[in-house]
């Protein structure tokens, strides 16, 4: 079975073909600071595994590349 490329039980995810190299809008948005740069990339990820899901990260994305995992009980 193949590796997946990132884990999906985190609350954001970035999906990496979407995301534009350098772009920090989602970044800048986050108020927890969960989300940073990949520094070989250029690409979004999840660095702290901690979130509020007020999706303003995923909103704000031009490419649509962010999303929220919201709960269940959350919804």
């Amino acid at each position: 079975m193949p590796l997946a490329p990132q884990r999906a039980d985190v609350p954001v995810t970035i999906d990496e073909s979407k995301c534009i190299d350098g772009c920090t809008l989602c970044v800048d948005m986050c108020p927890l600071d969960s989300l940073a740069i990949d520094e070989t990339s250029g690409k979004a990820y999840m660095h702290v595994d901690e979130c509020w899901y007020c999706g303003p990260c995923a909103a704000r994305c031009p490419t649509g590349a962010v999303t929220v995992n919201m709960p269940y009980l959350l919804r």
